[in-house]
């Protein structure tokens, strides 16, 4: 075990964490250069696409120094703050990790959220000042806030580049030198985490594994001690980075179990691996329960979809932990699941994966939170969605969940981030420089102000220099009214949103005059409204289209184009009556953008 050496890569979403390894695996000649490809550890297309890590990738690389082999565990990891819980599984996987930062953009807030997490799992930290090679990159200046805001000492800090690989050779060296190798008993029974599954066609559930004690050998029995469900090691082996079968896996390494399970929720994330023939095998603390931040309901387009639907949402859950879901059923739309998501993006990637992966045509409803409702007669209540909401004359509170929320900023858009910040909801607490002109402001804010169109405008506001973290605090009391939508008379569910009664009525007239655009006309006419509790705060009316029924008419006495124009008129009423109205998906999604 003293030749191991178990690490991860931390930094900031775009700070060249994936380039960076890209190099490692280049150097330790674990890829030829044949076979290498920009982001070769994003095994997703959707990875390389959007140019963001999404899933967590381990790595097995071989090293020498000074005559001694070395066994480097590389573990890449997402730098996006709705993948935060992959990076914390990675995370208790190792025993160090590489901090990156690019000194081009310095410190931003999920290099801090990052560092506090490796810091709560006492890993040995390396500093690295990336991307050196570019013309505005300003060493010095990262350095300082490096050392000014973690206290590292300058001695500490490597300066690399993942683009020409300069300074990757010393990033090897300085891991071997600086991070501990892993403990355990070889001698113990069998104790595996699984940090991380997939789920192929073929072999059934493939689960990923640091072994803490003991050691596992090809066809041996196995048992996951939480679901204590029983399979077969039918292949075991390490990451390079496709899989390499391997006849052993012993203590202190990273590797693979190919189970043969076709249930996927018996091979859970965060569940021990023990052998069958050990009993009273006390298991590994695992990993908290994520906690969801964001619900929406997914629907397929076509009902005769629902059961691919659920095969798929069962089979995604394996390879993404942070996903929960449970069926629920909306009489305007139909059958779907009611999904937790950890942010807007994730929400984003779940629905693409469905549609790329698995072939799915869906319709997801605006996204909304988890509020807490405590009803005139004491009982309390989670509300999931709007179409869960209560009577208002029976709701006696309401609690909605409050965030820390962190911005990293140039000190001359302070203003400009106070006044959309305020607009919000928020609480400002604390403002802090970091440097001569870098600012860390500190803010309390609804979880719902957040999700909606946030992000974009600070972006906007920051002129994309911003960064922003955030984090649960606690649930409060506010002031929230469900804001309901209806389409020709007929209440929609899924159009209906939940707002704080300070912006409720412009929230409902913003809504209406979307729809108003989105949706298309019919043979008759469309009444479109807002309503709270009864009373309607907006509305709107899409006219019918108009049909020229007299237009093969020539001369003759205008009684004839009047009675036709009176007979369309009573054939539109009639329409109205009957009439059913086709929404398309654009409108629902219309919610998501104030």
């Amino acid at each position: 075990m003293q030749n191991i050496r178990n690490f991860c890569i931390i930094a900031h979403i775009d700070h060249g964490k994936s380039t960076l390894a890209d190099r490692l695996l280049e150097f330790t000649n674990t890829v030829s250069k044949r076979e290498m490809k920009d982001q070769i550890l994003d095994q997703m297309d959707l990875e390389r696409e959007r140019g963001i890590t999404i899933k967590l990738q381990p790595v097995r690389m071989d090293y020498k120094l000074d005559g001694k082999e070395y066994i480097l565990n590389l573990i890449d990891t997402p730098g996006h703050v709705d993948f935060t819980y992959e990076v914390s599984r990675s995370l208790a996987c190792c025993e160090g990790a590489i901090l990156v930062v690019d000194s081009t953009q310095g410190i931003e807030a999920q290099t801090l959220a990052n560092v506090h997490l490796a810091l709560e799992h006492n890993l040995k930290i390396i500093p690295v000042v990336n991307k050196i090679d570019l013309p505005n990159s300003d060493r010095k200046k990262t350095a300082e806030e490096i050392i000014k805001i973690f206290g590292f000492k300058e001695e500490e800090l490597l300066y690399a580049s993942g683009k020409t690989g300069e300074g990757v050779d010393e990033i090897l060296k300085t891991v071997v030198e600086r991070v501990p190798a892993p403990t355990g008993n070889p001698d113990s029974p069998l104790r595996a985490l699984i940090f991380d599954s997939i789920y192929d066609n073929h072999r059934g559930v493939v689960s990923f594994i640091r072994i803490f004690d003991g050691s596992i050998t090809k066809n041996k029995s196995i048992r996951m001690i939480g679901t204590n469900t029983e399979a077969q090691a039918l292949e075991i082996g390490f990451f390079r980075p496709k899989f390499e079968a391997q006849p052993e896996i012993k203590t202190g390494e990273v590797g693979y179990i190919v189970t043969g399970l076709r249930d996927v929720s018996k091979a859970r994330v965060g569940d021990t691996v023990t052998l069958k023939e050990f009993k009273d095998v006390k298991q590994l603390p695992g990993y908290k329960m994520v906690k969801p931040m964001v619900y929406a309901t997914i629907f397929p387009t076509s009902a005769e979809d629902y059961p691919e639907l659920r095969d798929a949402m069962e089979k995604l859950k394996l390879s993404d932990a942070a996903l929960s879901f449970e069926p629920e059923n909306i009489p305007s739309i139909g059958f779907g699941f009611r999904t937790g998501f950890l942010g807007l993006l994730h929400m984003d990637i779940v629905q693409e994966r469905l549609s790329r992966e698995y072939g799915l045509d869906l319709v997801l409803t605006a996204p909304s939170v988890a509020y807490r409702i405590t009803l005139t007669n004491g009982q309390e209540k989670v509300i999931h969605t709007p179409a869960e909401w209560p009577d208002p004359s029976i709701i006696g509170s309401v609690q909605e969940p409050w965030m820390k929320v962190e911005i990293l900023t140039p000190a001359e858009y302070i203003g400009s981030i106070l006044d959309i910040s305020i607009q919000r909801r928020a609480i400002s607490k604390d403002i802090k420089y970091l440097g001569q002109d870098r600012v860390l402001m500190e803010f309390e804010m609804p979880l719902a102000n957040i999700i909606v169109d946030f992000y974009d405008k600070l972006k906007s506001v920051s002129s994309g220099y911003a960064s922003l973290n955030y984090d649960f605090i606690d649930s409060r009391t506010g002031e929230l009214s469900k804001i309901d939508i209806l389409v020709s008379g007929e209440p929609v569910e899924a159009l209906s949103m939940i707002a704080h009664r300070s912006t409720a009525e412009s929230d409902g007239r913003d809504l209406i005059a979307k729809l108003k655009d989105l949706i298309p006309k019919q043979q008759f006419e469309i009444a479109l409204q807002a309503a709270i509790g009864g009373k309607v705060i907006a509305r709107e009316t899409i006219k019918a289209y108009r049909k020229d029924v007299t237009g093969y008419l020539y001369g003759g006495d205008v009684t004839r184009k009047m009675k036709l124009l009176n007979k369309q008129k009573k054939g539109k009423k009639r329409m109205k009556m009957v009439g059913r109205v086709e929404i398309p998906q654009e409108a629902f999604l219309a919610v998501l953008k104030k």
